[in-house]
């Protein structure tokens, strides 16, 4: 399986070394060649700078064979207009895009597009582990 992930920062590199040591074919693009010394002296995969709207880009990175697209830069505008090029564009069908903003993420996803939202992930987390808290009952002081 051949998979491209745009964006190679935290979020981008560690999803490209966990595929590429599951055994898929990766290659990640980022603006930033500094960008290729998260991914370590034993990178197997692939790696382009340039932008990942940029069609050239997307084809040296293997578009037009690539089964998967990840698409984690630090921006949401970015990320929304390269997934859909790249679904609509190149008729890539798994494409899974981060969004910060739980409501844009919610809009593009009720319009097919798999959106990631580490915000809500976060909020929802943060609510469960707080009901979860045992916190004795305080009692009320009367004035």
């Amino acid at each position: 399986m051949k998979v491209i992930i745009v964006g190679c920062g935290r979020v981008g590199s560690s999803i490209a070394l966990q595929l590429d040591g599951e055994g898929w074919n990766v290659v990640a693009i980022d603006e930033k060649e500094e960008a290729l010394s998260r991914l370590g002296s034993h990178w197997n995969g692939g790696f382009i700078v340039g932008h990942g709207m940029d069609v050239d880009v997307l084809r040296a990175a293997g578009i037009d064979d690539a089964d998967a697209v990840v698409v984690a830069t630090s921006g949401d505008n970015t990320n929304l207009v390269i997934g859909q090029v790249v679904q609509k564009r190149f008729d890539i069908q798994c494409v899974v895009v981060r969004i910060l903003d739980p409501a844009r993420a919610d809009f593009y996803q009720q319009r097919g597009m798999r959106t990631v939202c580490p915000t809500r992930t976060a909020i929802d987390y943060l609510i469960e582990t707080v009901r979860a808290c045992e916190v004795p009952q305080r009692e009320e002081v009367k004035a």
